[in-house]
């Protein structure tokens, strides 16, 4: 497996990610854009999850491509693309198991979901975050996880909506795994850490 490191180091790679996830970022504030209309401002940060997930990796890579960590991104990267990664294809596959189901829109969000949660865990080694760097990251996202469940801010899926208080509580664990993985990755004794080359 560690042959991939030397590719995804590379600054080909980096470049390409940037530009597959600034599209993919863009996408999805779009796809928020009839909800962001209806939230009030305030709330404003914590509605279009994915896209803010994927916006936090793509400075994650703009400093790898500047020879250098931003550790604070690093940590909000990790956390919400396996978070968010996960939280949609799991609604993705419960929407086709309600409905019978499955179209071109929602495979292409359960393809490219996945692929945000797995280059969120395949960029660990590169991470140089610290503890309270997590800290600070599990704050925000078990906050947004109550701005979602509490305020009802959550991604609108109205054929999910009987289900939206076992989602909560799926989700609120799915936040708790996140932060354990991003621990078990990037902050544990003698975790598998490689540098960016510059």
């Amino acid at each position: 497996m560690k042959w991939i490191y030397p590719l995804l180091g590379s600054r080909a790679m980096l470049i390409l990610l940037l530009i597959i996830n600034t599209a993919g970022t863009i996408y999805g504030y779009i796809w928020y854009k009839w909800q962001l209309v209806d939230t009030p401002p305030i709330f404003l940060p914590f509605v279009p999850d994915s896209p803010t997930a994927s916006l936090f990796f793509m400075f994650v890579l703009i400093a790898f491509l500047l020879g250098k960590n931003w550790p604070m991104f690093e940590a909000l990267a990790i956390v919400t693309l396996i978070k968010y990664g996960i939280w949609a294809v799991v609604m993705n596959l419960l929407v086709f198991q309600v409905t019978g189901e499955l179209d071109p829109v929602a495979l292409m969000l359960i393809f490219s979901h996945g692929a945000m949660a797995v280059q969120g865990v395949l960029y660990a080694p590169f991470y140089r975050f610290k503890t309270w760097h997590l800290v600070i990251t599990g704050i925000w996202t078990l906050h947004n996880d109550v701005i979602d469940y509490v305020f009802f801010m959550l991604p609108r899926y109205p054929i999910l909506n009987l289900y939206t208080p076992q989602i909560g509580y799926f989700t609120f664990w799915l936040s708790i795994f996140s932060l354990g993985t991003a621990y078990y990755f990037v902050i544990r004794k003698n975790r598998f850490s490689l540098d960016i080359v510059k």
